[in-house]
């Protein structure tokens, strides 16, 4: 089945009603086609050119200034004037932000070269020096945007815009003046779940009483016959249900071009003109009418604004390994969302979903051409949000992260290795922004946010490395002879000096940049007085203890895989493209064992091997190795359902969502458990 060989769905009783879009034929039965989807009106989105060559930026940009052409960049003309006093304030608190973290880093690596044996380091040891630098830059990183998180928080400064900005505010109550699309794109997902999600936004919105300012649109890149038929069907139902015909429109597209971005761009060429913004949603996305709504008034009430973007709370699962990720997000996520956009204002992410964007400037500016060369690191740009957002700050519009909206949801991976599949996937387009980083025009915030990217997965491979090294050089010491005297005579002998005590201050400030955070956003739960939301304050206390143990178990199998994951992908191995699973499944002991049977060997070859220099050395390895070590038990077990419902039973690892059921959640639930009525589907002439 595909766009041109139009389906017939037998309708109920009555007729739909569409809006003035009469396709209903004599005999009864609907053309989807004419039903499903409006008339076209087509526009043209042509990706715009982007320089990636220094040498050629750096000329032209000296031609231009030679010749007194000091003009923004080209895709400004047709931006609104921008607001100055935001960037003014942002580059003062990255300047802020690069110097805390260099004079931090600058300690941290001193404490780590006073305490080499010998004043000349050898190779070795330099090596593990530069490596350490550049983890420790990350982490402190990561420490300071928790801590402006939190004292922003503290101070209830989270506003969308800053202080030297409009607010964030949306007061309007009138009507909106202007139309949205709401857009779905899906392949091969879970049917039921992606229309029951549809069905649930369109009720919370028409409740609202701004319903006709928007429309629907599922995109769908479904390639299984049979799933195509269900989702037919189901946009059929949906449509019966809410009474949507007109208003929620169904498409299958005949060629899957260039994935979810070719299809969202397929969308806006056809039907953009149509619309002054789109609201992107993934397949296990919700939305609240009033969070939908105020969205659109802050896109009308601030022309500057080409996206928005919320934070997405995950809601619905019950496996142990999603339930602790849900409360992990919810914790410690409004804090970091805060110190982020504290950091990067109006030059903020794009996840990609749940967001709101403008459409004239996205359809004329953010266009995604293939990267030259061959896949992983060339062909169609996987992690396109990244370098949309980009092009749209390229082009003068700003890009702002709502850290205070509530609302919105979305769904978290089941289980480690789903997650890890997931995250195979970012790490390829992740490294693929490598070759955008210096492209020209790119402003600074988006510059960092893809090299940001970059590094979440290139960290690991380093981490890996810093313990490698750092096992050589404990090992060289130990079976190698020390040498008092040099080849240069010397009046006196070349002692070593050691100081575990630099060693364990070092181990023990790595530990407060890591913990520290936590323990800030349990300060600001319950200073808000928000502890019963998440069962009690000792429930609070023991559900974060027992999540810093389990992200200790999961750091170093999740290093396992991100460093592999890099070097396959530099190798130029490409990852095959399935859709994410949406259920709460549970790993397989035989899954768990082929996928973490290597890490489990080389970890307890690893320990072996340091033992056998003496037991003394296992200690500081300890850790790392028995996670790895445990990591077949630990994928298969934090995969149970049942481990999660005992945990919630005792009210561990709860969120607001499962303490006060928001309407809309309830209303998805609804949705999904209704009893699905067969429809007889058939092809059209």
């Amino acid at each position: 089945m595909n766009e041109r060989a139009a389906l017939t769905i037998a309708p109920r009783a009555r007729e739909p009603r569409h809006a003035g879009r009469s396709s209903v034929r004599r005999d009864g039965r609907a053309d989807l086609r004419r039903i499903a989807m409006p008339e076209i009106r087509r526009v043209s989105m042509v990706p715009p050119r982007i320089e990636r060559d220094l040498l050629k930026r750096f000329g032209a940009r000296l031609r231009r200034w030679i010749g007194g052409n000091h003009a923004p960049h080209d895709s400004e003309a047709a931006a609104p004037a921008f607001d100055a006093g935001w960037r003014r304030v942002a580059r003062r608190r990255r300047l802020g932000l690069v110097g805390l973290v260099l004079l931090q880093t600058a300690v941290a690596a001193s404490l780590l070269e006073r305490t080499f044996p010998f004043a000349s380091m050898t190779g070795l040891e330099i090596a593990t020096l530069a490596v350490f630098t550049v983890l420790w830059a990350w982490v402190s990183f990561g420490f300071w945007t928790a801590v402006v998180g939190f004292v922003v928080r503290w101070r209830n400064a989270t506003r969308i815009w800053s202080a030297d900005g409009p607010t964030g505010e949306a007061t309007d109550t009138g009507p909106l003046r202007s139309r949205t699309a709401i857009v779905v794109a899906i392949a091969n997902e879970d049917v039921r779940r992606v229309f029951a999600g549809v069905e649930a936004t369109y009720r919370s919105l028409a409740a609202t009483g701004h319903l006709g300012a928007f429309d629907f649109y599922l995109l769908s890149d479904t390639r299984d016959p049979e799933t195509q038929h269900e989702e037919a069907s189901a946009w059929a139902e949906v449509c019966d249900a809410v009474g949507g015909y007109g208003r929620v429109f169904y498409r299958l597209r005949k060629h899957n071009i260039k994935r979810k971005s070719g299809n969202i761009a397929d969308f806006l060429r056809r039907w953009g003109r149509n619309y002054d913004h789109m609201i992107v949603c993934d397949a296990d996305s919700v939305l609240a009418g009033a969070t939908v709504v105020h969205l659109v008034r802050l896109m009308e009430r601030h022309p500057r604004a080409g996206i928005i973007q919320t934070i997405p709370a995950m809601v619905n699962r019950e496996t142990l390994f999603a339930r602790v990720h849900q409360f992990a997000s919810r914790v410690y996520g409004p804090m970091l969302a805060a110190g982020l956009h504290f950091w990067q204002l109006g030059e903020s992410y794009y996840w990609g979903h749940n967001a709101i964007l403008r459409c004239e400037p996205f359809m004329k500016h953010c266009g995604l051409s293939r990267l030259p060369g061959e896949p992983p690191l060339g062909g169609e740009i996987m992690s396109h949000d990244f370098v949309e957002a980009a092009l749209m700050g390229r082009a003068g519009w700003e890009v702002w992260l709502a850290c205070d909206l509530d609302g919105s949801y979305e769904e978290a991976p089941p289980t480690l290795l789903d997650e890890l599949k997931r995250d195979r996937r970012w790490c390829q387009g992740n490294l693929q922004h490598l070759r955008l980083l210096f492209a020209d025009g790119i402003r600074g915030g988006h510059r960092a946010i893809m090299a940001m990217g970059v590094v979440a997965y290139t960290s690991s491979l380093l981490w890996a490395v810093f313990l490698v090294l750092s096992t050589l050089a404990v090992a060289e010491k130990w079976v190698t002879v020390p040498v008092y005297f040099t080849a240069t005579r010397t009046l006196f002998p070349l002692w070593p000096h050691w100081r575990p005590e630099l060693s364990l201050a070092l181990a023990g400030s790595t530990m407060v940049l890591l913990v520290l955070p936590k323990l800030l956003s349990v300060l600001l739960i319950v200073r808000a007085r928000r502890s019963a939301q998440f069962g009690s304050l000792p429930r609070l206390a023991a559900s974060v203890i027992l999540e810093v143990v389990f992200s200790t178990l999961l750091a170093p199998v999740r290093m396992w895989f991100h460093a592999r994951f890099v070097l396959l992908t530099l190798r130029g191995r490409q990852i095959s493209w399935s859709a994410q699973v949406r259920t709460d499944a549970e790993t397989r002991w035989r899954d768990a064992v082929r996928q973490h049977g290597v890490s489990t060997i080389v970890a307890l070859g690893w320990l072996a091997g340091v033992a056998a220099l003496h037991w003394s050395l296992v200690w500081w390895l300890l850790p790392i190795v028995a996670a790895l070590a445990l990591s077949i038990p630990v994928s298969v077990y934090s995969s149970r359902v049942s481990l999660g419902r005992a945990l919630r039973r005792r009210r561990l690892f709860m969120t607001p969502e499962e303490t006060e059921r928001p309407e809309l959640l309830t209303q998805l639930a609804d949705a999904f458990d209704r009893p699905r009525e067969p429809r007889p589907i058939a092809t059209a002439g």
